[in-house]
């Protein structure tokens, strides 16, 4: 690769590996190492701002530990001791903040979760990043009831990382109309509560416009309270962020960005309940 990444950038293969991809994280604040178990495009649920274009339904292929260990080793070394931070990162964004699962679909849904978990622990303390770069999931969090989605989970709070739990809606109505899924609150609040439990975890919400319309009155409230469902006193926090990236969905061109007195018009009401509440508009 050759061009300078930024924030509006999160292509899967820019480093032209199979697991691993750069890309400069807004929330995170400098260079975030992702890793996608998901290449084959594969996700149990269809968010209609998700970025992932060819998007299906369906869950993680086999995934070769092997193969993404010497990707995350020989990456890691790249971005330390090479010149990859100079060429293709802004100045002031030339760190490494995290090690993240993250991807082109659910990354919970391939049966190597646990291991990946222990893979990306082992190579972040032999390569000395343990200090100042956290190993993190972001997750739709709709498998944690499984065995060993909860064995990576527990693994990942006993490397000391967290979990970026995703909840974009309070009803089911809303689960169909954004996510693509036939969910209930309560479901999500126990899916929710289950995963803190496990490990930190942070409430990642995605809030934008669909047809010029932003989140109702009623939209906000069911939201707040599949939050008090899982347990407010559970939660490390609530990342709030608006679209930054084009959705490669058919409702693309029906999304926009929300006003920002829209979004801190939630936050004040999150905050209000105790939360500790980071923004990106």
């Amino acid at each position: 690769m050759s061009k300078q990444l930024d924030v509006t950038d999160h292509s899967r293969d820019s480093a032209g590996l199979v697991y691993v991809y750069p890309v400069v994280s807004r929330r995170a604040g400098g260079v975030s190492i992702g890793i996608n178990l998901n290449p084959n495009n594969a996700c149990n649920w269809r968010c209609i701002y998700c970025q992932v274009p060819d998007l299906k339904r369906g869950a993680a292929p086999p995934i070769d530990l092997a193969l993404l260990e010497s990707e995350l080793r020989g990456f890691v070394e790249v971005l330390l001791h090479g010149d990859f931070m100079r060429r293709h990162v802004a100045e002031g964004m030339r760190r490494i903040v995290d090690i993240a699962f993250s991807g082109n679909g659910e990354p919970t849904s391939a049966d190597a979760f646990p291991e990946a978990i222990e893979v990306a622990g082992r190579v972040r303390r032999e390569s000395g990043l343990d200090d100042g770069v956290a190993l993190r999931l972001i997750t739709n969090g709709s498998l944690v009831g499984r065995g060993r989605v909860q064995d990576g989970l527990r693994l990942l709070g006993q490397l000391g990382g967290e979990a970026w739990f995703k909840v974009d809606a309070g009803t089911e109505e809303g689960y169909r109309r954004i996510n693509g899924v036939d969910m209930s609150p309560a479901a999500v609040a126990r899916n929710l509560r289950c995963c803190a439990g496990l490990c930190p975890t942070w409430v990642q919400t995605c809030m934008f416009a669909l047809d010029g319309e932003g989140p109702t009155e009623r939209d906000v409230s069911t939201y707040l309270n599949v939050l008090a469902m899982a347990g407010i006193e559970n939660l490390a926090g609530v990342h709030l962020y608006g679209l930054a990236r084009p959705s490669m969905q058919p409702e693309a061109d029906r999304l926009s960005r929300l006003p920002e007195e829209k979004l801190e018009g939630v936050v004040h009401r999150l905050r209000a309940q105790g939360l500790t509440v980071r923004v990106s508009p």
